[in-house]
């Protein structure tokens, strides 16, 4: 593990692989597009993985918009925040073994000052957390995690991603990191081909399968 610890670093998405709110979101978006319909089928489950401002891209008109992103704050402020079983014990298992960690998620900077006013301790225990509203480009193009690896200090391809949706699954692999993915928000079945190792929760991800043949 000594030699691991050098050479190797953690990208982890934060929803719907740390914290338990895909399905919080699930609900909010999918009210949203029955208030202002976008016309996409099953809208919800399409943007997951999308950064905020592609999201509103979807709804035309300004006014709309406004009152969206009004309402989307609101509910992150009264959201519970909570991590998936085994989490956090897998955060901090890493943090111990000094192996350098970061998040890269598509929240903002305004749904984070939520998640931390809830959980306090949380953005200690990470080399650096970069936002989508930090990245030029959102998933699934792969800048937001090669950011993660030079503000961490690892090179991509020493580099685990950790995901759920497709675009990051998709970003994490086109990074060039070793990718795995978190049947949450996808079926086994669905994330299988776009990651090199697929795992139902995070609970069922050890430290040697992270760094299996690294």
């Amino acid at each position: 593990m000594s030699e691991i610890t050098k050479k190797c670093g953690v990208l982890f998405d934060l929803d719907g692989v740390l914290l338990d709110s895909e399905g919080l979101y699930s609900i909010f978006w999918a009210q949203m597009d029955q208030d202002y319909p976008t016309g996409i089928d099953n809208f919800a489950d399409y943007i997951k993985g999308f950064h905020l401002n592609r999201i509103m891209n979807y709804f035309d008109r300004e006014e709309d918009r406004q009152v969206i992103l009004a309402k989307l704050l609101e509910y992150e402020r009264e959201m519970r925040y909570e991590f998936f079983p085994g989490a956090m014990a897998l955060v901090r298992q890493l943090r111990q073994l000094g192996i350098p960690m970061a998040i890269v998620t598509s929240s903002d900077h305004k749904k984070m000052q939520s998640l931390y006013s809830q959980h306090p301790e949380f953005p200690t225990l990470f080399d650096h957390i970069i936002t989508g509203d930090m990245v030029a480009k959102a998933k699934p193009d792969p800048y937001c995690y090669l950011m993660g690896a030079k503000l961490i200090g690892i090179d991509i391809s020493d580099c685990v991603v950790v995901e759920d949706s497709r675009n990051g699954l998709l970003a994490g692999r086109a990074a060039g990191a070793r990718v795995i993915g978190i049947a949450t928000t996808m079926s086994a079945e669905a994330v299988r081909p776009l990651c090199d190792l697929t795992v139902d929760t995070i609970a069922d991800l050890t430290i040697e399968l992270m760094f299996n043949g690294a």
